[in-house]
């Protein structure tokens, strides 16, 4: 059987299962590359003639690249869904996969905004128009409850309760995250607003909690503006990222400062593996540690 496919049915497989599409996006590159690479170099356009040795050779050219172990563990997770699937179908009886290990990632320290350059993010977008109060929501949700881009993006006006938000994340997994008083305010405000903004003007998206100036969903890309927007008007330092997602970093440190145990943080994070969490962890400064050891400490709170 030709590689392309059975890489064809795979992605249309994963289609049906409704993976996302930035996960079917990159099962299929991963594997094309590969591919690519084993015709190229070895003249294998088969499936039955892919072996552990030349997905090993593949790895190694990546690494020679100077690709880092966090890229191709990537491609390796994307390798071993595709030949799963083929072992499922009976395509194949021994899977190339199985001597494969994922490469050791030195451990990163995550850095984030700090508390004097969040309460000036929070604040920079006011005024009492829409975009205005949209960007302001936009910029609390993202530090209050570590929402991610896309998650931020698919949110419905029925996800919103009176105490928590229900949040649609990786894998089609819900979750809930808690709406604290300064976010209940601001969504309050929001939603009032927002109904005047397209009272009579859009009939179409109007589910989704946050709109296009156009009244269309907003997308990720737009709100990597409005951070980025935001952090540079608040002079965040050159070295930190301007993102949703170190927004997101923010809140779990910010969370385990305040004495957040790591099972909690996990759920609130949508983390599927507490490993996941733990990179927060290790990334706290030694003071933070001793202060929160002295929160929690168990004779103190008898």
């Amino acid at each position: 059987m030709q590689l392309t496919d059975v890489l064809e049915e795979f992605i249309f497989d994963c289609k049906l299962r409704r993976m996302s599409e930035r996960t079917i996006k990159g099962y299929k590159n991963n594997n094309l590359r590969f591919i690519t690479f084993i015709r190229n170099e070895y003249q294998v356009s088969e499936l039955e003639k892919v072996h552990c040795k030349l997905i090993k050779a593949y790895l190694e050219q990546l690494s020679s690249l100077g690709r880092m172990p966090s890229y191709i563990n990537g491609i390796i997770k994307s390798m071993r869904a595709f030949y799963r699937y083929c072992i499922d179908e009976e395509y194949l009886f021994n899977n190339p996969m199985d001597k494969v290990k994922f490469q050791k990632e030195p451990i990163t320290l995550i850095t984030t905004f700090n508390n004097n350059e969040v309460k000036k993010m929070v604040v920079y977008y006011s005024g009492s128009r829409y975009l205005s109060i949209r960007n302001k929501l936009i910029m609390i949700t993202l530090f209050d409850t570590g929402i991610r881009n896309s998650e931020l993006c698919n949110l419905l006006l029925t996800s919103i309760r009176e105490e928590y938000i229900m949040i649609m994340g990786k894998g089609k997994k819900e979750r809930v995250v808690p709406v604290s008083p300064i976010l209940n305010k601001t969504l309050i405000k929001y939603k009032r607003v927002r109904a005047e903004y397209i009272k009579d003007k859009f009939a179409y998206q109007t589910e989704y909690l946050f709109l296009s100036q156009n009244g269309r969903k907003l997308t990720p890309e737009a709100v990597e503006k409005i951070v980025g927007d935001c952090a540079k008007a608040c002079k965040v330092r050159k070295h930190i990222r301007s993102s949703p997602h170190t927004c997101r970093h923010y809140f779990a440190q910010a969370q385990l400062k305040n004495g957040c145990d790591l099972y909690t943080l996990s759920r609130l994070l949508g983390h599927s593996n507490i490993n996941i969490t733990k990179i927060y962890l290790q990334s706290l400064q030694d003071e933070d540690v001793l202060e929160l050891g002295v929160k929690t400490s168990p004779l103190m709170n008898l």
